[in-house]
């Protein structure tokens, strides 16, 4: 149980982590991200979810939205590619911090 919910907080409440990785391999439409995650990164996103995640991203400027014809196409923006960095940074320390016991 312990392990399960450690899962859960670090994907399916920590979705756009994985919503910035993805972009950061180039812009995608929504649905090509929500099937990115599941093949990449082992689970699914709900679909509500995924886009209510890239409508925040993208008012917050961590990502723009281009629409091509009826689809919604979306790119990470500068700011998006430092709030990854600085989530890589973040597990990084927790990871060494668990390893070593200390931060």
């Amino acid at each position: 149980m312990p392990l399960q919910r450690l899962a859960e907080l670090n994907t399916k409440d920590c979705l756009w982590v994985y919503v910035l990785r993805i972009l950061q391999d180039g812009p995608r439409h929504a649905y090509v991200i929500r099937r990115e995650i599941s093949e990449r990164f082992g689970f699914e996103p709900g679909t509500v979810t995924a886009y209510k995640v890239l409508y925040l991203l993208a008012k917050s400027g961590y990502v723009k939205k281009s629409v091509s014809g009826r689809q919604k196409v979306y790119a990470l923006t500068p700011a998006g590619r430092k709030a990854l960095r600085e989530a890589i940074g973040f597990y990084k320390t927790r990871v060494k911090a668990l390893r070593t016991g200390k931060v």
